[in-house]
């Protein structure tokens, strides 16, 4: 996912200050994005590992997780540690995503439709339940930054709840063709469509 040049590139200035206190202690003078980079994915594979079980174990639900404020909470705790704006809505104008003064009205009534569909039809499976909320959430672009990783995580969240109770579950295999990806998310844009990415993204069985 990284270009060869990646590594080397310095965080800008903008981006330098708005390191916590923490990850200034942890990454030292001038780091590197790939330095970023990299302690955010060992964040996130934690977090995803103690979320995926809460599920399993049955705290965790969809109808938690069909809500604005878990999808705040767990950007921050993504990011909380390592960026000030972590769990913040943005409030500039980005090439891509809504104007920010309308996140808040939309993500909730996004997730309430969302909920309301997989409550009150059967035209969606767990699969294309999970890409669903992860191309409307990105559709919408709620964060300063980290909306592609927070809302890949909240698929598979979603995707495992949905599933129910099994001896195997399915999971998503992100490892994709990264341009066909974006194109398709941007074709959801026009036609808030899912079933072409979720057929895109592969999954694979997880047994436990």
């Amino acid at each position: 996912m990284l270009n060869p040049a990646y590594g080397e590139t310095p965080l800008d200035a903008d981006e330098a200050d708005a390191l916590t206190s923490t990850a200034r202690a942890m990454l030292g003078d001038d780091p590197d994005k790939a330095d970023v980079y990299a302690i955010e994915q060992d964040i996130s594979d934690e977090v995803g590992i103690v979320l995926l079980q809460e599920i399993l174990d049955g705290g965790l639900g969809l109808t938690e997780m069909f809500d604005d404020q878990f999808v705040r909470r767990l950007h921050r705790t993504l990011y909380g540690d390592i960026w000030q704006w972590a769990g913040t809505y943005r409030l500039t104008e980005k090439s891509v995503g809504i104007d920010p003064a309308y996140i808040a009205v939309e993500l909730r009534q996004s997730l309430d439709s969302i909920a309301y569909r997989w409550s009150h039809t059967n035209d969606w499976s767990p699969r294309e339940l999970g890409i669903a909320v992860h191309a409307e959430v990105v559709r919408i672009h709620p964060f300063v930054d980290g909306n592609g990783r927070a809302t890949r995580l909240l698929a598979d969240l979603v995707h495992t709840a949905a599933q129910g109770e099994s001896d195997s579950f399915f999971v998503y295999d992100w490892d994709v063709d990264k341009r066909a990806y974006i194109d398709l998310l941007r074709s959801y844009d026009v036609s808030r469509n899912s079933g072409p990415l979720a057929a895109f993204i592969p999954v694979t069985e997880v047994f436990d």
